[in-house]
């Protein structure tokens, strides 16, 4: 049988750290690969399988490496018979996921180097939404711009008492014109919706709660023990019941995907533009950026 506490953490030297014993190819395969993880973590607690996106020095941001690790881990959580629920959330206590790591983006002109040589965000929310299990979103401070698409794609949300929601993509250059926008106006309603977008308002977690982003508020010292319960109410549950619920549920919003990746071939070339750039660059300047230019085409 498959070790049901195989557990992965890195330590402050930037090393992986292995507890449990993988007895099979299939774990041993992953464990030589997550030996290379260095953006997240991965660690599996009776039948819940914490995902957090280990980058607090960049609020938990996420370049290119990032999504790929991401992706590799909900995969193995996907086909892990230890795992019934899935939390993804971020290091330390200032951040969930601060989106794309827009330093990378001034430095390097994009989210840096991945395994297919492709930014595989459309993977990484294509994978949350496909995996048959429920993932949990346990915000435990900033979740903005692309970290807000992250938690509205999760199937519940729960946020420390702290966190804040937002959007940030026409400030920085960039949009999400896929499920970012098309499902959370499913899920908040139009005018809300356009709103978050719009105006960029940031909401508090009392606000977000009231405005239907999340299920539930909590101290933030309690967070991880109410996914801890939640987790276990839901893992006395039939899977089957829960994956084909959660497959039906998908159905109707599953062609925003499709409109999600031709925005996304929108944005690759949005981004070469000036308008884009002095949006990059005034974020890094820690300016205002002067979109005047650009009004009335």
């Amino acid at each position: 049988m498959p070790s049901a506490d195989l557990k992965v953490t890195i330590d402050t030297k930037g090393q992986s750290k292995f507890t449990g014993r993988p007895d099979s190819i299939t774990e041993r395969t992953f464990t030589a690969q997550m030996s290379e993880f260095t953006d997240i973590t991965y660690e599996v607690d009776n039948g819940l399988a914490w995902i957090t996106i280990n980058r607090p020095e960049r609020y938990n941001a996420f370049r290119a490496k990032t999504v790929d690790e991401l992706v590799m881990a909900f995969k193995r959580a996907w086909a892990s018979k230890d795992v019934g629920v899935v939390a993804l959330t971020g290091a330390g206590n200032k951040a969930f996921c601060a989106g794309g790591d827009q330093k990378q983006r001034m430095e390097t002109g994009d989210y840096g180097p991945s395994t297919s040589g492709l930014f595989e965000i459309d993977s990484l929310h294509r994978v949350i939404r496909d995996i048959p299990k429920p993932v949990i979103a346990a915000v435990n401070g900033l979740a903005i711009g692309g970290g807000h698409v992250l938690h509205v794609l999760c199937d519940l949300t729960i946020a420390a008492d702290t966190a804040q929601f937002g959007q940030n993509g026409p400030r920085v250059g960039s949009f999400d014109a896929g499920l970012g926008s098309g499902y959370l106006a499913r899920v908040v309603g139009e005018k809300r919706a356009r709103e978050i977008w719009f105006m960029l308002r940031r909401l508090s977690a009392q606000e977000a709660m009231e405005w239907g982003l999340v299920n539930k508020v909590v101290p933030a010292a309690e967070l991880r023990n109410e996914v801890r319960a939640w987790a276990d109410q839901m893992l006395a549950f039939s899977p089957t019941a829960l994956k084909v619920l959660k497959q039906s549920m998908n159905t109707d919003t599953e062609h925003f995907l499709g409109i999600g990746s031709m925005a996304y071939s929108t944005l690759q070339i949005f981004g070469d533009t000036p308008e884009a750039q002095e949006g990059i660059n005034a974020f890094n300047e820690k300016r205002q950026p002067d979109f005047s230019p650009y009004r009335g085409k």
